[in-house]
């Protein structure tokens, strides 16, 4: 399930890098704030899937 979630997280950042710059091109700023927020949100979920990949390392590595 840790690469599904992984894959989403991109296609989330990925979809945030789009709409910001296509609310950059059209000159609207609430579609490049939504971007903006789409990007972080991934970013931020990218955080957290390593962070959980990290403690479980740490498990295997203790047992």
């Amino acid at each position: 399930m840790g690469f599904f979630d992984k894959l989403r997280n991109k296609a989330t950042m990925g979809k945030g890098h789009a709409k910001e710059n296509l609310g950059r091109e059209t000159r609207d700023p609430g579609l490049t704030a939504e971007g903006k927020t789409d990007r972080l949100r991934g970013g931020a979920k990218q955080v957290g899937e390593r962070v959980k990949d990290a403690a479980r390392d740490i498990r295997r590595s203790t047992k």
